[in-house]
């Protein structure tokens, strides 16, 4: 069989497997695809990351991506997406947790909202400097990892000073102050509406501090800002708060690690627009998600979205498709460098073999006019007659347009063929005689 058509067939047939194989092996490890689940920390169970992250679920889902959630503090947030034996591959950060320098394998997908750090008190007396908390019984949370005992150290309050309660969470925080079991309780950055912030602020009896040094505060501590609860915002008709608000601000930070899948950071990038575009009270519209990030290296399938809107196969194709047009679109850029190629030096391959195959049956015809000029028997003749009829027959395979060469070879051929059969009527002239 390996000697026939079904030889060659079969041949052809596993070079061109082997072929489509090793190209599709070439592009599964080039253009490998994106993984359909992703892990993020979510900070704690209850918080409000938790909300922004079951948004975030819904979207990615109408792509065919699920998104699991991770809970921990944001400071154990911070551990998860910087320790790379983790499965978590991106998470929300508090300003002052982590930059790049000590973990520099995450990206920013930039700073997502703005929000203050609550500072609720119950009691007659006006605070307006976080020096005034010293010897207070407080809720003060560990969402921010060290950077809410940074900021009251640098107020002079140091571990002991206050009487700190365990509990932990702003529905617990709400729960106390009206129980007069805290005198204050320093939340992180939960979003406005939060029901339990919303609660405090309606609250006749809990005050939410105007802190009056946030601007030196902010300078000591750059990745802080401030932010101003206007009056009446809360409540119009009932001046909720009853005068504008200073607030220590700090913006929140969606990372995740830089060997992520670049289509999955594309798409969350996309998903972050969508979420935290609008405006809001501490933000204009657009003003999230930001172009840079103070603290980590901004990702660039981001702030080409960001910049450019979606590309021209997000455009056009379903996520999961993405990658498959990716690698065809490989595929058909190598075809085309294989192709090319083959058209430019195809005719002049194809004219080489014409000579090649040409030279080889003039080579057989000085053969066989150099062995006539020796002595010649008849079965010598006949063998030379065979070798000339099967030179003619393999002239015969030349294309129509090599006609001038096929008729110019059957000349020569014929020439021959002709003279042999002079040489062969002597042989019989001379055999006759003798007998």
């Amino acid at each position: 069989m390996g000697a026939g058509p079904n030889g060659v067939v079969w041949r052809v047939a596993a070079a061109v497997i082997c072929i489509v194989a090793a190209v599709w092996l070439a592009l599964w490890y080039f253009i490998p695809a994106p993984p359909k689940t992703i892990t993020i920390a979510a900070g704690i169970k209850g918080g409000a990351f938790e909300h922004i992250a079951n948004r975030y679920r819904e979207i990615l889902a109408r792509h065919h991506v699920t998104l699991k959630f991770h809970f921990a503090s944001a400071g154990g947030s911070a551990k998860l997406i910087a320790d790379p034996k983790s499965d978590v591959v991106g998470a929300f950060l508090f300003s002052g947790l982590l930059n790049g320098e000590n973990a520099p394998d995450i990206v920013s997908l930039g700073r997502i909202d703005a929000a203050p750090f609550w500072i609720f008190y119950k009691g007659a007396e006006t605070l307006d400097r976080l020096s005034q908390l010293k010897g207070k019984r407080a809720y003060v949370t560990v969402a921010t990892g060290d950077l809410a005992d940074r900021i009251l150290a640098a107020n002079g309050i140091k571990p002991g000073d206050m009487t700190v309660s365990p509990e932990r969470g702003a529905p617990a925080a709400e729960k106390m102050l009206k129980s007069a079991a805290v005198d204050v309780a320093i939340l992180p950055p939960i979003d406005l509406n939060a029901p339990s912030i919303q609660a405090m602020l309606r609250d006749p009896d809990i005050r939410l501090m105007n802190v009056t040094q946030v601007e030196a505060i902010t300078r000591l501590f750059p990745s802080l800002n401030k932010l101003v609860l206007p009056q009446g915002v809360i409540d119009l008709a009932k001046n909720i708060p009853p005068s504008d608000v200073n607030l220590i601000g700090s913006t929140t930070a969606f990372v995740v690690r830089k060997d992520l899948h670049p289509e999955l950071i594309y798409l969350l990038a996309q998903v972050v627009k969508e979420v935290h575009s609008g405006g809001g009270v501490f933000q204009r519209p657009g003003e999230f998600p930001s172009l840079t990030d103070p603290e980590f290296p901004m990702a660039e399938e981001a702030v080409d979205y960001y910049r450019n809107g979606p590309s021209f196969l997000q455009r056009y194709l379903p996520f999961w498709t993405i990658n498959y047009a990716k690698r065809l679109a490989a595929v058909l850029v190598a075809a085309v460098a294989v192709i090319i190629p083959l058209f430019t030096y195809g005719p002049r391959l194809y004219a080489w073999l014409m000579r090649l195959q040409l030279a080889r049956l003039y080579r057989r015809l000085r053969f066989v006019e150099a062995d006539m000029q020796k002595a010649l028997t008849s079965d010598g003749a006949a063998i030379l007659q065979a070798e000339l009829e099967s030179i003619d027959r393999a002239s015969r395979i030349l294309p129509v347009r090599h006609s001038d060469q096929f008729f110019a070879l059957r000349v020569h051929i014929n020439d021959l063929r002709a003279d042999l059969v002079r040489r062969s009527s002597g042989l019989v002239g001379e055999v006759a005689v003798r007998g």
